[in-house]
């Protein structure tokens, strides 16, 4: 059987640990090197007015145009990507600093959380942009349970599998076209497959479709749900690299990966979890499955 080897639980921690390094290292070079969309936030005349005018006592007009929000605002970003590089250090101190590095993961998880917020504001509190990325702000926290917990819990699978759903279900609307498709999807599509317009959107509804199937089938029993989890495992690995492998350009390469490399490396748990899933349930089958040695 595919992927059926003697790895360990050791080896699970060591994926969890990867899946939530690789979060917090990608957002850190968007963070640092590009931005983030803070502004969508502390732009906003409906949200920010009143604290601005009543507690700083700033007039609204002064705050949008002055060179020094904006300067602070950019401060803010590059240390928030700060803040993430230093838990994607603090990730392979989560079994020395169960502790420390716990307190950290959380609050990564929260920073992401609320980036995920920003996003969907961004995008006009469409839902399933936030719910998008539940595979990414949940990572730092699956492996700190994980960790606490010394295994992979009924409770944790439950979770990898909800998250799973939510990821490919809300990645398989925009494919659908129920919400505004993203122009880079068909240009992603167009790029790597060589083919017409037409022919990636009809690419791009036929996987969208398969989105929805794993967002139920991975509840199946493992029977059936170990085919789906196969499909999820492949088909997150190809739209984690689908930035680099569409954009990334020989004749400039340096320049290429520097824009897109981050946003393949911080999808790097829409594959990793599922596989993790996938790893973690034949252990407890074949855990299962071994006799019972009776007590000498």
């Amino acid at each position: 059987m595919i992927f059926k080897s003697n790895i360990t639980k050791q080896d699970l921690i060591l994926l969890f640990q990867i899946a939530a390094f690789s979060v917090f290292l990608g957002r850190a070079w968007q963070h640092l090197v590009w931005d983030a969309p803070f502004r969508t936030l502390l732009w906003d005349e409906d949200i920010m007015k009143g604290l601005i005018e009543g507690f700083f006592n700033t007039p609204w007009e002064t705050y949008i145009t002055s060179e020094k929000t904006d300067e602070n605002i950019q401060k803010a970003v590059k240390a928030t990507g700060w803040f993430y590089l230093f838990c994607a250090v603090m990730v392979f101190f989560i079994k020395k600093w169960k502790k420390l590095s716990g307190v950290f993961m959380i609050l990564g998880s929260i920073s992401l959380i609320v980036l995920a917020a920003l996003y969907c504001k961004e995008r006009f509190f469409s839902i399933g942009q936030f719910l998008e990325y539940a595979l990414q702000f949940s990572s730092p926290l699956l492996l700190y349970f994980v960790v606490k917990k010394g295994e992979i819990s009924p409770g944790i699978r439950f979770t990898m599998k909800l998250c799973i759903a939510l990821t490919f279900i809300c990645h398989g609307l925009y494919a659908v076209g129920y919400y505004p498709r993203p122009g880079h999807f068909s240009q992603m599509t167009i790029n790597i497959l060589g083919v017409q317009e037409q022919t990636a959107i009809q690419f791009l509804n036929l996987a969208g479709y398969l989105d929805f199937l794993i967002g139920v089938g991975i509840f199946f029993p493992f029977k059936i749900s170990r085919w789906i989890l196969l499909y999820a495992i492949l088909w997150g690995f190809l739209t984690t690299i689908a930035r680099v492998w569409a954009y990334v350009e020989l004749e400039f390469f340096l320049e290429s990966l520097k824009q897109w490399a981050h946003q393949s490396i911080y999808r790097i748990p829409h594959f990793l979890i599922p596989f993790i899933l996938y790893q973690s349930t034949l252990m407890k089958n074949r855990a299962a499955k071994e006799p019972v040695s009776p007590p000498s």
